[in-house]
């Protein structure tokens, strides 16, 4: 069973999304260690990127901004291993394909493994091509996180079937970033991966409220905050390690209440 399962077992998951190195690669640091002691049960880390095509502008910019600081995916790993020695609970990352193939896919595979990164989300990989990194992948124990989006059942099913570690469950159409609403209907959704496998399901995209993470976590596996957080981390820059602590706690609270 894959680290990442275990973040699920009998309980509901919150997943915290940051953009490693923004403001800089020190915090990132020092936000691993405060996110998962309030109570993060799986932290996803965004390698930066100069053109992240899923992402709104809040993560867009985060972005920019890590790039600008000097973080690479070289010193975002070396961060990563540093923290391992601290930082227990699974970390998956969210890249794009070119700097994967940039990198080296299996090379990139190899060291996530020397790192303590469990898996990745690769949003502009269609399903499709997902045999381009699952041998790398399979080779070294690095689970592919797939998306599902709110489109036909026929595909849901078909992606929900060959998952491993968890499935992001995308609550709307879009690019990431906070939404007053969610008018999608996950519980409907949710069933149809339940009835596909027993691999956790997470909800993300919009979710910022507790309220929302609560709804979201009650018909589901999970709730998976990203955009929320990096505004936290924009407004208050290098002093944010606070911030976002109280704010995982109070999200983390109320996924814990749609345990019930």
């Amino acid at each position: 069973m894959s680290k990442i399962y275990q973040a699920f077992e009998n309980k509901k998951a919150f997943i915290p999304f940051i953009t490693g190195g923004d403001p800089t690669l020190d915090v990132t640091e020092q936000l691993l260690y405060a996110m998962e002691e309030a109570g993060a049960d799986l932290i996803e880390i965004g390698i930066p990127f100069s053109d992240p095509t899923a992402e709104g502008p809040v993560i867009q910019e985060a972005n920019e901004r890590a790039l600008k600081a000097g973080c690479t995916t070289d010193k975002l790993f070396d961060m990563i291993k540093r923290a391992r020695k601290k930082v227990t609970v699974p970390i998956v990352f969210l890249t794009y394909v070119n700097p994967i193939f940039t990198y080296g896919k299996e090379r990139f595979m190899k060291k996530c493994v020397e790192c303590g990164v469990d898996g990745i989300i690769v949003p502009d990989m269609p399903y499709e091509e997902i045999q381009e990194l699952a041998p790398a992948c399979d080779t070294f124990g690095i689970d592919i996180i797939p998306l599902i989006a709110p489109t036909s059942n026929a595909r849901i099913t078909m992606i929900a079937k060959e998952a491993k570690g968890y499935i992001y469950c995308v609550s709307s159409l879009g690019v990431t970033g906070v939404r007053s609403q969610i008018k999608t209907d996950i519980g409907s959704m949710v069933e149809l991966v339940r009835q596909a496998t027993d691999v956790p399901c997470a909800v993300g995209f919009g979710i910022s409220t507790p309220q929302q993470a609560y709804d979201m976590a009650k018909v589901s596996d999970g709730a998976i905050v990203g955009s929320a957080i990096v505004k936290i981390v924009a407004k208050y820059g290098k002093g944010c390690v606070p911030h976002v602590a109280e704010y995982v706690k109070e999200m983390k609270a109320a996924v814990d209440r749609a345990n019930g």
